[in-house]
Order: C-alpha cells, then structure tokens, then sequence
C-alpha cells in the first residue's frame, strides 16, 4: 500500500496535517489565553522549532499574539510580564490603508503568497487582514462581508470556486463589489461579469512547458503527467499538451479528470500501477508530478519496487515545498509566489489610489530547480525555445 501525503493546492503534512496542528494549537491558546511555546511543543509531542513556525504563520494572520517565548490569544489580557514585553515591541503600524485578504488556507502553497503579500502592505505602510476559508465556497462571502464590514480599502481574493472556475452568479457577485478587489490565482473567462478585474497570478501553463523541454532536452521522448485535480491543474495539462505536442511527443497525460482532490487520494494507487504499465514497455522514463507531495508518495513507491531515480527513471515535480528533502532531492517548479503576494498588493494599492486606471493582468513564471531527480547536473541550462 503506498504511503499518503494529502496536500495540492491544499497542504499537508506527513501524519497530522499542518491545519489538524494549528486547529489544535487554537484550541489549546484559546482555552488558556497564554502559554509558553516549550509547554506547547510538549504538549503535542512535536519540536520547539516547528511550534515556532507554526505559531508564526498563526500570528501573520492575526490568529495568535505571539511575544517572546510564549503564545497569547488575541482577546486575551497580558499579564504584567507579556505587557512589559508588548510595550517594548514596535507598534504596528496605527495610520494608512487597511487592506483584506481572503484565501483558501495558510499553509503550504498560499504561506509565502501570504507573507509577500504582508512584507508590501508593510512596505506601504498598510495593514493587511487575512481570512481562511478553508475550500468552503459559502465562506468566501462571509469573509468578504466581515473584511467589508472592518473597514478594509481594498480586497485580495481567491475563491473556492471549482477547479473549473466560478459561475456566473459567482462571478457577479466580484463584479458587483464596490470595494476594490485584485484576483489572486484565480481568473474570470471572457464573457463573465468581472472579467476585466485587475489579477495577479502564477504562469502555471508555462512551467508545465519548462519541465516538458527540460525533460524532452535530456533526450526524453515520452513523457507522462501525473496531477492532483486542483485549481492549477487545467493550467498544467495546457502548458503540458501545447508542448509536447509542439514537440512532436505523445500525450502521456495520465491524471484524473473528475472528482475532487480528496478523492485523488484514493485514485493514486491506480495512477502509479498505470504509470508502471507504461514504464514496463521501455518508453516512459520520465514523469511531471503535481503536486511535490504527490511525487514524494510516487518516489518512495519507486524506490519500493526497484526503479532507481534518476539512473532507470527521472522525475520533476511540480511546487517547491517538500522537494529539497525527499531522499533524492528532487527537480522541481517552483512557482514564484512571494512575488506573487506582493505584486497582488501593489495591484490593490494602484487600484485603491487611481479607480479608473486601466485594468492589469500580472503572470509569474515559474522557475526551475534542477536537482537530483531528473538526471541532469544542476549547472544544466533549460532547452531554449
């Protein structure tokens, strides 16, 4: 049976997921209203270092006030110690806009997009307000109407539409906002009210294509695909078929194409058995993974019947979060998305600032990390188009 990590679009961990942890450190802080951050690692039977990451994610997005080696809830009142402490620390600031932002999560693909998005509205001397959604579509109004409510200037949005894309009624609904709002890694098809709002997002399509010629210019002449069906994937599979068809490949695609990312989990089994049907005939010996959690379940199934990566088979994976530390490190793209954050923000302030600027689309490409796994040497260049 192979191994599950369940992230994607949406994140995770190896065991407990980075949410099932925060949910309960929520529930431990809010409970208490303050503790140490070594009784909290205690507590739950993990590190002191992960407890502080954690604790940090939580407090960037207002969730948890954090003060020198303890944890407090945002409502609760500072002992004589936590106050000293509070007034030694620098005030935040207190003038200029306040921006929302609402995503579906604050973990993995969305943590940096996050903190870009923070590091600019700090830069600008704003204030930025980050509300989770947590994939639930109903919620995406709710949080819109509480960032509206507090006053915000203007909103980041990226909402839990289907991985097809909103509806006309979604889509209305953005369109209507008197508030100013940005797109993050979402877009509105032509013909949909609000087509034209102002968005910033990753250039997925064209890192599908840079690992596609990366890998057809080590000599691969089948490639297969293998991606989690999320809000990225119809962006992968174009860059992935354009190219490949471009190059005279066959189309190896050999992702699911119904049912939601949970239910992925149950399907990857069978997708690995048919990834290995193609490799028994000696063409396929090579494969794009999305996401890196994905390919680091696909590497250690591998490596479990025998395949030795890279020497019998090379592999990239698409995001950058775990593919650095997988036992063979793997290549990976590695969509840019602390730029990403920050270019959202300058958007929003542009739009906030002049209402009736021209309206601006934003991609970042990806790059492209060679590592271990795909057989190339790390000085290697990308095949030029």
């Amino acid at each position: 049976m192979l191994p599950h990590i369940n992230t994607g679009e949406r994140g995770g961990e190896m065991r407990e997921s980075v949410e099932e942890r925060h949910k309960r450190i929520l529930r431990i802080v809010r409970e208490r209203e303050s503790v140490r951050v070594a009784e909290l690692a205690a507590e739950l039977e993990i590190s002191v270092e992960t407890v502080r990451r954690d604790v940090t994610a939580l407090a960037d997005i207002g969730r948890v006030r954090r003060l020198h080696g303890s944890v407090t809830w945002p409502a609760a009142p500072l002992n004589a110690r936590d106050a000293r402490l509070a007034r030694q620390a620098p005030a935040p600031p207190t003038s200029g806009l306040l921006l929302g932002m609402v995503v579906p999560t604050s973990n993995y693909f969305y943590r940096s997009i996050i903190q870009g998005a923070r590091d600019a509205a700090a830069a600008a001397g704003a204030r930025l307000l980050v509300g989770i959604t947590e994939y639930y579509r109903g919620r995406d109004a709710t949080q819109i109407r509480n960032m509206i409510e507090a006053g915000v200037d203007g909103l980041l949005l990226t909402p839990s539409w289907s991985v097809h894309g909103p509806t006309e009624t979604d889509a209305a609904q953005l369109a209507e906002l008197k508030t100013p709002a940005v797109l993050v890694e979402r877009r509105i098809p032509l013909g949909l009210p609000g087509a034209n709002l102002d968005r910033a997002s990753s250039d997925h399509s064209g890192g599908a294509s840079m690992a596609v010629r990366h890998l057809a210019g080590l000599g691969h002449r089948r490639i297969a695909l293998l991606a989690r069906n999320t809000h990225t994937w119809p962006h992968i599979r174009r860059g992935y078929q354009a190219t490949v068809g471009t190059l005279g490949l066959p189309d190896d695609d050999i992702s699911s194409t119904s049912g939601s990312p949970d239910e992925f989990n149950d399907e990857f089994e069978n997708h690995t058995e048919r990834l290995m049907e193609l490799m028994d005939t000696g063409e396929v010996r090579a494969a794009i993974v999305h996401t890196d959690s994905d390919a680091a379940n696909l590497l250690q199934w591998l490596l479990a019947q025998g395949v030795r990566v890279p020497e019998d088979f090379a592999l990239v994976c698409y995001n950058d979060e775990l593919a650095a530390l997988t036992a063979t490190p793997m290549t990976s793209v590695s969509p840019a998305n602390h730029a990403l954050g920050e270019t959202a923000v300058k958007l929003l302030l542009r739009r906030v600032e002049e209402p009736g600027v021209e309206h601006s689309t934003v991609e970042w490409l990806p790059r492209l990390l060679i590592r271990k796994s795909c057989g190339a040497p790390q000085s290697a260049q990308l095949p030029s188009d």
